[in-house]
């Protein structure tokens, strides 16, 4: 009776009242005790009210619908397509809707529609793949800054693959503790490419010596990535570099120069195509015919066997390094005992040489910048600095 009378009253009722009447049957269908013919009867009006020409009573509806399990799910549905204004509290919070629900709605909606679904709890992989694959940039980043969302390593990828040029997105992930060290690595990749497009336009740099630096600053990361990683993560970051041809003799000779036997191990295994504790164990033999095999089975330049060999010696020689500095820098005690070597090799390339060179430089660059920041942070020097300048 109340349900038949609400009807006829509807009918005529300003916009307003509509809605505050509508959110009223809305609570009363979740929170009361209906008999089941009143319940028929206020789901009949409510599906009613769905075609009402007044936005405003459909919003009332969605707001009272939106996080509850009990609601009419044909209602929920109808709402979740409905303009954004009226869907986005059922895109939302609704725990009525399925992935397959989701998946479309991102597929076909628009930013508003992406954004709120990236910002659901207990977001799916599925749901997060949609997003990553077709949503905007601005889904992409309400999915980076939701806690609860569950991405693949492939949506990471294709994030940085679609959005990565955006410095919000790559500021956002970077942040990220348990960010894959194969997407850090992309993202690098990345702001590299955006920073050398950018120099070259404006006439900063040539085209070609934007490259180079690029490359070298791209290798230097890399590095750095690499040394936070471990196992599979560092397996995944390797075979990303593989795929994107940045797994070069001259970034393998790197690793090695900087301690970092991990990535140097598990480089060779990805390109040996051989079992890491395999490739690790090969390593530990000193003949050296065991280096010489792996490096030719990578694939490796003939004419960098006896840098590596050298390297890796030297390495075994000082022993593993356990600091943040020894393992992100070229060791320059390393570098300077490879080139004094190759120098005198007739077997060396001059790509080689100039790629030890290169090595050289940097690492006495690093070490001069260590030993000056270790100077500063000394309190000790103030008494001498004041001297001097009393002198």
């Amino acid at each position: 009776m109340i349900v038949r009378q609400f009807i006829h009253w509807i009918r005529t009722a300003p916009a307003g009242e509509r809605a505050e009447a509508t959110r009223a049957l809305a609570r009363a269908w979740l929170i009361s005790d209906l008999s089941a013919d009143d319940r028929i009867a206020a789901e009949g009006a409510l599906l009613m009210l769905l075609d009402d020409p007044s936005p405003l009573v459909r919003q009332a509806m969605a707001q009272a619908f939106a996080r509850s399990l009990d609601a009419p799910a044909a209602i929920v549905r109808a709402l979740s397509a409905d303009q954004p204004s009226v869907a986005l509290p059922v895109l939302e919070h609704s725990p009525l809707l399925i992935d397959a629900d989701l998946v479309d709605i991102v597929a076909t909606g628009n930013e508003e529609v992406q954004c709120a679904v990236a910002r659901r709890i207990a977001l799916p992989v599925s749901v997060c793949a949609a997003i990553a694959e077709v949503g905007c940039a601005a889904a992409a980043l309400e999915l980076i800054e939701n806690p609860h969302a569950e991405l693949a390593p492939f949506s990471w990828h294709r994030i940085v693959e679609r959005h990565g040029h955006l410095a919000a997105i790559r500021e956002a992930m970077l942040v990220l503790e348990d960010l894959p060290a194969a997407t850090r690595a992309a993202l690098v990749a990345k702001l590299s490419e955006t920073l050398a497009q950018f120099v070259v336009a404006r006439n900063w740099l040539s085209a070609d010596r934007a490259d180079r630096i690029t490359i070298e600053a791209r290798d230097r990361s890399t590095m750095n990535i690499a040394a936070r990683s471990r196992g599979e993560d560092m397996q995944d970051l390797v075979r990303h570099l593989r795929i994107t041809g940045q797994l070069t003799a001259g970034l393998i000779l790197r690793a090695l120069l900087s301690s970092n036997l991990d990535l140097f191990d598990a480089a060779l295994a990805e390109l040996a195509d051989l079992p890491l504790a395999r490739v690790t164990a090969l390593l530990h033999d000193r003949g050296g015919n065991s280096l010489h095999a792996l490096l030719r089975r990578a694939g490796l330049p003939e004419a960098t066997f006896a840098a590596f060999q050298i390297a890796l010696d030297a390495c075994h020689e000082q022993g593993f390094v356990d600091s943040d500095d020894g393992a992100v820098r070229l060791r320059r005690r390393m570098v300077e005992r490879v080139l004094t070597h190759c120098e005198t090799d007739r077997g060396a390339t001059e790509p080689l040489m100039v790629l030890l060179r290169r090595f050289a430089t940097e690492s006495a660059r690093e070490e001069a910048r260590l030993f000056c920041d270790e100077l500063v942070a000394d309190d000790s020097i103030d008494p001498v600095y004041d001297d001097l300048i009393a002198a």
